[in-house]
């Protein structure tokens, strides 16, 4: 996984304004908007609001209030998609190997159906 923060990708330019979103939250620290090619019938991604490549660097580099208020945004996003009762998955990929498509860190949240095994048996 790149270290350098690419600029022009493509959460970065959401950031900015120049990428349209389907916004469910927004404060300080953080971006929520639904994803456009969903995976379940809720699938939201969150994003920090700063220049992170992914979790180990947004955990290395951030700021103490800039993680908290990440953390809680995504268990506030949940309850207010109503996901909370019945359950949901936050999922984080870091690298290749986890398939990580965008190089600024992000969270999916999943929810509104039974979603089954996180990963299939080896």
């Amino acid at each position: 996984m790149a270290s350098v923060y690419d600029r022009n990708n493509i959460f970065a330019r959401i950031l900015r304004g120049e990428i349209p979103c389907a916004k469910v939250y927004e404060d300080e620290y953080v971006l929520a908007f639904r994803d456009i090619q969903p995976q379940a019938p809720v699938h939201v991604l969150v994003i920090p609001k700063g220049e992170y490549v992914s979790l180990d660097d947004f955990t290395a580099t951030a700021p103490d209030a800039a993680q908290a208020a990440f953390l809680k945004a995504v268990g506030k996003i949940a309850r207010d998609l109503g996901l909370a009762e019945t359950g949901y998955r936050i999922l984080a990929n870091h690298g290749v190997d986890a398939h990580q498509e965008v190089a600024h860190f992000h969270v999916h949240i999943f929810g509104g159906k039974f979603l089954g095994r996180m990963l299939p048996k080896s």
